[in-house]
């Protein structure tokens, strides 16, 4: 067996898609690394909720602690979700007619809120968008909350999604739904990448001058 040099994330999970249940000394002998090395890597991914870690005693010795996939581990790396918003997103584009369409996009932003206000709990609008923000840059969608003597900017750092809003500047419209629905104010579009800004911001509707 030739060493593994380069130990990433990636190995660790893929090995133990392949072995579902692994000890350090396991994935020690397959990479080559040292326990040391692999130990900091199962640190980081229960850390990320992707391993698990059970323990094991066997007569009076130290306990034996085994790693496996959680069901968030298991997903990780395995789906092709860009390529299937694609297509998606071009089917919604074929609709002709743009009352169904807006409907659409309405009841797709609602369902996409679903999974964000049971962690947004702020009373003001501004504890709102600083929940939000948080929330989403645990999940890797950096939202920073620029606050003011006037009303609160939430400005996203990176699109969710680059390639569609090149192409369609619908989907700026169904994430300010989703914002809206998920602060529970309307919200608008203040500034945009594809004007030439360096971010996208949103602020209240009332914010408007």
């Amino acid at each position: 067996m030739s060493a593994i040099t380069d130990l990433s994330d990636r190995t660790i999970v893929d090995y133990l898609r392949r072995h579902p249940a692994a000890t350090v000394g396991d994935m020690v002998e397959f990479t080559g690394v040292t326990a040391t090395a692999v130990r900091q890597r199962l640190v980081r991914l229960m850390e990320q909720g992707l391993l698990a870690r059970e323990s094991e005693v066997v007569g009076r010795g130290r306990p034996t602690h085994r790693y496996s996939l959680t069901p968030a581990g298991v997903r990780s790396g395995a789906n092709n979700y860009d390529q299937l918003v694609q297509v998606l997103w071009n089917e919604i584009r074929e609709i002709r007619d743009i009352e169904v369409r807006r409907g659409l996009l309405k009841r797709i932003s609602e369902r996409l809120a679903d999974h964000y206000r049971n962690e947004v709990h702020g009373e003001t609008l501004q504890e709102r968008m600083a929940d939000l923000a948080r929330l989403m840059a645990s999940q890797d969608m950096p939202f920073e909350l620029q606050e003011s003597e006037q009303l609160p900017v939430l400005t996203a750092l990176a699109c969710p999604y680059p390639d569609l809003a090149e192409q369609d500047r619908g989907i700026c419209a169904m994430e300010k739904m989703l914002l809206s629905s998920v602060l529970g104010e309307s919200v608008r579009l203040s500034s945009c990448r594809l004007d030439g800004a360096n971010c996208c911001t949103f602020e209240a509707s009332g914010a408007a001058g």
